[in-house]
């Protein structure tokens, strides 16, 4: 296949994975987190048998699909050649191939609407104002990365949804992988590991993950953002749930008596710093994300993400949450300060520094289609940073797509037809 076949190809993927609504639900407390994305599963696994991969399992309890393509065109140690069946795949040299794998989830952010979303497609962006809706419009003023795309097919949303390339891209990118090397079993790679996950938005992603089944030596999630976007560390991870309990009386003979308990929630936050939130820090810098607050005079509650890339700079920050806490418990003694600090991930760096050839295997492949890494430390997490924990190293390739999570997502069909290429260069190794 040459460039515009991959590009079509993944492109209409793409268009048909993101008109099935796969919206996770993290207050469902069920595994999947939502019985949609089922629905976008059973698709996948139709595909992938239709394909003729080798392999296709799929978890029915837990919304989990695993795939295999046999190594082909390579040959044993004893230079027998294996063919496409080959079972054990060793290199000219006689080195083995390593079994790599390829990992996207299923569900899209509870953040934004997924249901009933109408794809626009831009053909031969001219540079200007994209008008979503009546009353959104994707301006290059606001969002500067979109030069970068003039003359290329942007796809958006209508401006009521989000569009779902988070993480529908990655998943039209390794399906359309698929397709090629099943298409082109003269082409030589090891075997091929395929996962889709559910529920990754919510941090769940990872749950039933069953990693002696995906099979892989390593693998990579295909879960970034622009085109060469290479990362391999991500941030140190909390939550805080913080509850406050006041003492409420009559305001008209509340005088020395009423403690309110909203505004014990309110000092509290007014005690973090102001500047290590989300919207004043940038690249490694860490933050606290005041994410719900909800109360009366009587009781409120508010909770917190916590995030920093430097392990010791995030317990600092978990440890002044809970310093806070004690500080206004102290000044109020009439109230109760109740604060549950848990951590939620970790930053995959610590596990992948010390096999980061499997970093520079991507970098080389990005190379080899013109794209020059871009190694970005993630703001966040991938299920690649749990499951690097969990033995399987795990580092996160660029799916395509911009702004995530909202209306004003985007993905360039150029950039999905490209980031294709280079899973399939990754596969077949140099």
């Amino acid at each position: 296949m040459h460039r515009m076949d991959l590009q079509g190809l993944v492109t209409e993927k793409f268009l048909r994975y993101v008109s099935v609504n796969t919206r996770s639900d993290e207050s469902s407390g069920t595994h999947p987190s939502s019985v949609c994305q089922f629905d976008l599963a059973r698709i996948l696994v139709r595909e992938l048998q239709d394909l003729g991969a080798d392999e296709v399992f799929f978890d029915e309890e837990h919304c989990y699909i695993y795939s295999k393509i046999k190594a082909s065109g390579v040959s044993d140690a004893t230079g027998d050649s294996g063919g496409a069946e080959a079972s054990g795949s060793a290199g000219a040299s006689g080195a083995a191939l390593p079994k790599i794998g390829f990992i996207a989830h299923m569900d899209t952010s509870p953040e934004a609407s997924g249901e009933n979303i109408r794809p626009q497609v831009i053909a031969d962006y001219d540079g200007g104002e994209i008008r979503l809706s009546e009353d959104r419009v994707l301006r290059p003023s606001e969002f500067p990365e979109l030069s970068a795309y003039v003359g290329q097919t942007i796809i958006t949303s209508d401006g009521t949804t989000l569009l779902g390339s988070d993480d529908k891209s990655g998943i039209a990118e390794i399906m359309t992988m698929v397709e090629y090397f099943l298409s082109h079993t003269e082409i030589p790679h090891g075997e091929i590991c395929i996962a889709f996950t559910p529920d990754e938005e919510i941090g769940e992603g990872t749950e039933f993950f069953d990693i002696e089944r995906f099979g892989a030596d390593f693998a990579y999630t295909v879960d970034g953002g622009e085109l060469g976007e290479l990362s391999y560390e991500n941030f140190n991870a909390a939550s805080a749930n913080i509850k406050v309990i006041g003492r409420n009386v009559h305001p008209g003979e509340a005088f020395g008596k009423m403690i309110n308990a909203s505004r014990l929630a309110m000092e509290i936050d007014s005690l973090l710093s102001a500047d290590e939130r989300p919207e004043k820090t940038r690249d490694r810098q860490g933050f606290y994300h005041l994410t719900d607050m909800q109360g009366d005079a009587n009781e409120a509650s508010i909770k917190y993400i916590i995030r920093d890339h430097d392990l010791e700079l995030f317990t600092k920050k978990k440890e002044t949450v809970a310093e806070v806490c004690r500080e206004v418990q102290a000044r109020y003694p009439g109230a109760r300060v109740e604060a549950e600090i848990k951590d939620s991930y970790y930053n995959m760096l610590e596990k992948i520094k010390p096999r980061f050839e499997i970093v520079e295997r991507a970098a080389s492949a990005m190379r080899r289609c013109g794209v020059e890494p871009k190694f970005e430390p993630i703001r966040g997490g991938t299920d690649g940073a749990m499951l690097s924990y969990k033995g399987l190293l795990c580092p996160n390739l660029c799916a395509g797509g911009h702004n995530f999570h909202g209306v004003y997502e985007y993905v360039s069909c150029e950039s999905m037809a490209r980031i294709t290429e280079i899973l399939i260069e990754i596969a077949r190794g140099e």
